[in-house]
Formats: structure tokens, sequence, C-alpha cells
């Protein structure tokens, strides 16, 4: 048998010429059988927390992994700082769920290619992201991260991020594989779900990915599933992701997720990150004692080596170590500012004209929030806040209202400059809201000619949001009333921009302002973006990923999702007491597959403040000619949009699908295809074709672990929102029915709320 050397060597020869991955697969093969155990083990696990293991001297490399989800974080504490080249910044972009607001996958595509040109300028070979998990519960402090609480919408987001930044010959990982859909206790949870909502809502998202992106990486999640652990479940990792999806890539564990060695391996998961030296002991151990089959390494080691056979690293082309990262804060700009969500403008208060004199309100105007923390964070050269973007364009800010909030917030920051010093990631205590006398605020509704009042909320990686998260705070309620009433009075207009990465309730406010802009966390060019919005200079065309609830308890999930636990010890600790209470140690998904809109739609329209699919323009559209045919196994609708109003504007159509009701319970209406047309002039059209196959009208029929679809006649319909069907255009399915694993059950009987 050659030596791990020798063999090194040999395959550092395929390193000058283009490795297809037909051919890197058959050259890992290959090396692989000259391989002995002890030297194999090299490249099951990680290296140094964020690289593959290598040997340079021989002509493999170590490659570099890196967070983030919008974006590039750069690391500085890499254990050698030859390994890879570093950028000096990197472009904060928006966060996916404002991307997921565009219902644009083109769009999609164009961030994505320019977060990988990031990426192999900064030496890194695989980025830990797009995050496809489901919008559960509004409190989940990483929603900012994920895309919606629909797994169509996530997963056709998904997978063109995953092209276009695979596009760029950097790998990504698709994560958190599967059912991580909180942060508290996350490392322990068990996510008790039915297999009919693991099939249809929370899997859904990663199969379209997978299938329709072909991600080089998949991130086995550290929590539970029905008992096990995702990376010990050969029935995720095996028998759904590899055997019914095709998924022929890397399997690579979440960090410091260290589980039983023997079984990861079993179960499908290759690379263990990041990495101990026990791990290798332990596989050794297992294959020599017949606990372990030595195929399963080869199988695992084959996976490490194949990806490594493909990457640019290792065939020695030549990159660009300056990324132009003005274009890209220009595709930044561009989608924060198509994937904000107008939520209310009544009177026309919006776009605002042109120079006026604005009061601007609210700590988060002058420190805008670009983006969640934790993984997700990107370490970027500037924000441009609300402020200095309404300034950019031109207008003027009330002078007298800059200069107190400048002081304010100096004072403020500077109370908060040890605690912040101390944070990591991106993690930030921001300036508390402040209260400001009548006297004040009448004075500037003297003087100025209208009024945004700014909110922000901000979450991250290892914490959920606390209830009290999702109401505004006092000193917000009181600042938005006292403006309101001021400039109501002086017959000024009132406008609301948030900037959050999370729904937050409106039911009880929203008709206090005359517009409300949902500006989410817009990345380093936020506030040039948000003024573009408001200027009028792009018209707004973002529509909700996520229902707003009237209030927390209307949530489905309400009473099985962990609220306002801030300890940490259980995250990581095996006998954790925490680990046996509920919706901590394990989590009751008895709502089943009323997620979002799913259930709101369905069984509580009237808890509803802004549903799915949501949102203004500042010019409106017709739809004519609509129609449905059957080409094939897939249905095609097609219609005319004809911009009708006196602005140029994007139109969005969502096509949802009315099934019959069958033997299985099933949702009024599901969201099957959408479309956004280009940017329309006044009265210019542009026809849209929707296209859905077959199979997607199937649910999953426990009984028979089969996708069914039931025969009949069923409704296609076209909306502007979950709950704003325009036309409804009949048609008739065949049965069908779709044989599937059956896997991932539920150990315990599961209880499922009654509606």
């Amino acid at each position: 048998m050659l030596s791990l050397a020798a063999c090194c060597a040999a395959a550092g020869l395929f390193a000058q010429q283009f490795v297809s991955w037909d051919e890197a697969y058959r050259q890992a093969d290959s090396l692989i059988a000259r391989l002995s155990l002890d030297e194999k083990i090299y490249f099951a696990r990680g290296y140094s927390s964020f690289f593959f293991y290598g040997v340079p001297e021989k002509g493999i490399p170590y490659l570099y992994l890196s967070d983030a989800t919008q974006g590039v974080h750069l690391r500085n504490n890499l254990p050698d700082s030859t390994m890879v080249r570093q950028l000096e910044r990197s472009t904060a972009f928006p966060c996916p769920i404002m991307l997921a607001s565009s219902f644009d996958p083109e769009l999609a595509f164009r961030y994505a290619e320019a977060v990988g040109e990031e990426c192999r300028a900064g030496g890194i070979e695989v980025l830990l992201g797009p995050g496809l998990n489901i919008a559960r519960n509004s409190q989940c402090g990483r929603n900012f991260e994920y895309y919606s609480e629909d797994p169509l919408l996530s997963g056709k987001c998904g997978a063109a991020m995953v092209r276009g930044i695979q596009s760029q010959g950097v790998g990504t990982s698709v994560k958190h594989f599967a059912a991580n859909n909180q942060e508290s206790m996350r490392l322990q949870n068990d996510a008790r779900v039915s297999q009919r909502a693991l099939r249809e809502i929370y899997l859904r998202g990663f199969e379209i990915a997978v299938k329709e992106g072909r991600p080089w990486t998949v991130m086995s999640s550290y929590n539970r599933i029905n008992g096990p652990y995702t990376q010990e479940s050969r029935e995720l990792l095996t028998t759904v992701l590899r055997d019914e999806w095709g998924y022929e890539g890397l399997v690579v564990s979440d960090w410091i997720g260290k589980r039983n060695t023997v079984a990861q391996v079993h179960a499908g998961n290759d690379l263990m990150m990041p990495g101990e030296p026990a791990q290798a002991r332990e596989i050794v151990e297992a294959v020599r004692s017949g606990r372990l089959a030595e195929a399963d390494v080869d199988r695992c080691v084959t996976r490490v080596l194949e990806y490594i056979l493909r990457t640019p690293r290792f065939r020695k082309q030549a990159v660009s170590e300056t990324p132009d990262l003005e274009a890209h804060a220009a595709v930044s700009r561009q989608v924060a500012a198509e994937g904000m969500v107008l939520l209310r403008n009544e009177g026309a208060a919006l776009p605002l004209a042109a120079g006026c004199n604005l009061s601007v309100f609210g700590v988060n105007a002058y420190d805008c929030i670009a983006g969640g923390t934790g993984a997700g964070h990107v370490n970027k050269a500037y924000t441009v806040d609300l402020d200095e973007g309404l300034c950019n364009a031109g207008f003027r800010l009330n002078t007298r209202t800059a200069d107190l909030y400048a002081k304010y917030m100096s004072f403020g920051e500077a109370l908060l400059a040890e605690q912040n010093a101390l944070r990591y990631l991106g993690e930030k205590w921001f300036v508390p809201e402040t209260t400001l006398t009548p006297e004040f605020i009448a004075s500037r509704a003297a003087d100025s000619d209208a009024a945004i009042v700014a909110l922000g909320r901000n979450s991250g990686e290892y914490n959920d949001r606390p209830t009290s998260d999702f109401y505004l705070t006092e000193a917000e309620r009181e600042l938005l009333e006292s403006v309101c009433s001021a400039f109501h009075a002086a017959g000024k207009k009132v406008v609301v921009v948030l900037n959050i990465g999370g729904v937050i309730e409106t039911m009880s406010w929203k008709e206090l302002p005359d517009a409300i802009l949902l500006a989410w966390q817009g990345g380093l060019e936020a506030g040039n973006a948000m003024a573009d919005v408001l200027s009028g200079r792009v018209s707004p065309s973002g529509r909700l990923p996520m229902t707003f609830p009237a209030d927390y308890s209307d949530h489905p999930s309400s009473k099985n999702f962990p609220l306002d636990y801030r300890g940490r010890c259980g995250d990581w600790a095996d006998d954790a007491p925490e680990r046996h209470l509920r919706n901590l140690g394990f989590t009751c998904y008895e709502e089943d597959i009323w997620v979002g809109y799913r259930y709101f739609s369905t069984h509580a329209p009237e808890a509803v403040s802004y549903p799915f699919g949501y949102g203004l323009g500042y010019t409106t559209f017709e739809w004519t000619d609509a129609a449905v045919r059957r080409s094939g196994t897939d249905y095609a609708v097609t219609l005319r949009v004809t911009n009708t109003g006196s602005r140029a504007g994007r139109e969005v159509v969502e096509l949802y699908v009315a099934a019959p009701q069958g033997a299985l319970p099933k949702p009024v209406r599901e969201l099957r295809a959408f479309a956004k047309s280009r940017e329309l002039q006044p009265g210019e059209s542009q026809a849209l074709t929707l296209r859905f196959a077959a199979a997607d009208l199937a649910s999953f029929d426990e009984r028979i672990s089969a996708f069914v679809v039931d025969s009949g006649r069923y409704m296609a319909e076209l909306g502007r929102s979950a709950d704003d069907i325009v036309q409804r255009l009949p048609f008739v399915a065949k049965a069908s029915e779709r044989k599937v694993h059956d896997v991932l059950k539920p150990q315990e009987p599961l209880r499922r709320l009654k509606f």
C-alpha cells in the first residue's frame, strides 16, 4: 500500500489540469483505495475549526470554510494567516428574509454571484449557507437568516443562492438540515414532528434547493428529530437526502456538535466539524473492533476528497484578489430597495415630495441595523444610516431633531461602550428609545413638512427573541403616538420605517401613521435604499414572506415554543436538566402542517394584521387573459400584467392552489408558484407564465408513506396575497401516488391541535 505522502504527491498531478465532477469522483475513488485506515481518517474531520484537512506540501491544500448568510464573514482568528488570503472588508448584503420579500429568484442569483466573487477573493472554498429552516414562529432568533414560513418560497430562494455562489467556483452548505427552528437549547432540542409536517413543510424547502441548486455540501443540524440527533440519523442523511433526493455531495456537521462519532459516519455525515483528534481514534477503533464497516469510512472520505479535487484552489486557478466592492454595494442597495414592503400608504403619503424638510425620530434612524448577529454577521466597511440616506437623496433634515438625537446617541453609546466591547459576532446593545416632550414634538411639526419614525429590532444566533420583543416598548409607543398627534394636528404626514429582522405586532398601532415601510435589515447600503423607496426613485414591490399576526398568541405554535429562555448552559451540557423540559429539551410541533398562512387563511383569517404575500406599491396593475393548461407533467398558468397607474413599477403574481378535501385535511390554499414582472412603464404590459408540477398537488399520507394526489376539481388562484385572490381558474387533476420510505417517525404519540 502506498503511503499518504505518495498518494498526495500523485493527487498533486491532478491539480495542474481541470477536473470535472465525474473525473473528481473517479480520482477520489482511486486515491482512497491507496490509503490505509490511519491515513484516511485525517480527511474525515476538520482541521482547526474552519478548514478541511490538507497536506499542502503534497498538493492537497487546506480548504477554508466561512460563515455567513448575508455576505462573507471575515475571521481574524485563523490559526495560520498564510493558509488563505484575507479580505480587508466585505459587503454586507440585506438579510435573507428581505431577499425573499423580493419574490425574485433572478435577483437572488445576482446577489449570490456577488457573494461568491468575494468568497473567491478571500480564499473561501465553502460558504456556510444558505439557511433554509422554516420561520415556524415569529420569535426564532435567526429568522432574519432564513427566508419564509413557506417552503416553496424558501426553496426557490435557496436554490437561486446556491446556483449563484457556486457559479463562482465556491461551494455552499445548505443548512441547518433539518427542523432547527429555534435557538433555545438548539444543541439538545428534540423536534417532535409528524411525518406529514416534515415532508410537506420542514424538508420541502431543502428538497427544492438540493434538486434545483445541487449544493456541494449540506450541513446537518445540532438538534434531534423524533429522537435521534440529525448528525446520527441515517434515515435523514442517507435514506431521504441521498436515496430519495439523489444528493451526491458532501454532508458536513454543524460546528461544536460532537455526537457519537461512529453513528455519524454510519449515518452519512461525511465531515465532522470542527474536528477533534479523538474522533479519528474512535473511527479507527470502531473499524478494528467490527462496530463500523470500513466501507462507511471509505464512502465519507471519498466524498471529502472528491470535493477537494473539484475546488479552484486545488486546480490552482488564478482569481482576482480585489473584488468589485463598489458594484457589490450597488447590488446590495438594489436588493434592499426591491425587498422592502409597503404596508400602509393612506392618502398617498409616499413617495415624499422632493427636497422636503423632514423631522426624523427614533434611534435606529441614526444607528441603522444592517443585519442580524451570530454566524450571519458580516464585518462590513460601513453602514449608511437612514438620516444619511435621506440627505444623500436631497431631503432636508430638521436640524433641531437631528441635533437632539446626535447628543442623545453620543451619550447613550458612551454608556454602553464598555458592555459592547465585550460582545462578539455583531452583538450589540443599542441605545434605547427615548421620550420627547410634547412641546418639542409640536415645534417640530410646525417647522417640518413631514415626520419619519424609525423603529428597530435585532436578534441572532444563540437566543430566541423574548416575548416583549414582539411588542412596541412604552417609549416607542409614546413616541409614535405623540408624533402622530402633533403632526396630524398640523396637517402633516407621518411615516413609520421598520428596521427589523423578524415579525412584530402592528395591529394595535398601524392606523396611527399615514404610511408604514417595512425596511427589514438592508445591509451596508440600507439608508440609501430606504431613501430610494421613500423618495419614489424605486417603486416598492416587496411582498411579505411571513404572516404578521394580530397578536403573538395567535401563532398556532405559540404554546409550543421556548419563550423568554436566556440560559446557555443547557445548550452544551448533555445532562442539563433543561433537556427534560417541554419546549427546551423537546418541542412538540402540535400545529402539524398548519404553519403561517396555511393556518391563518384556513382557520383564523381574523387574527391577521398583514397576510403572507401582502405588499403595496406606488402604481396599479391589471391582470387579464388568465388561463391554465396542462403540459405533460406540469401545469402552466398564463396571464398578462398591465401597469394601469401613473408610475413605473414591478408586479408580483402569486399562484395558490385550492385542493379538494379528501381523506387528509388540507389548507384552504397553498403557494405553488410565483412570478415577478420586469419594471413596467405606465400602460406597458408583460405576459407571465407560472408553472407547477402535477406532483406538487400531493399531500403526504402517513398511513401508506406516500405522496398522494386526489382526483377532482382544483382551483388555481391568482392572488396579491394569501388572503387577496384576484382570479380563480378551475382545472382537473388525476389521482396519483408516489411511495417513499417510512422513516423519521415520532417515537411517542404526537398530539395534534384541533381547529
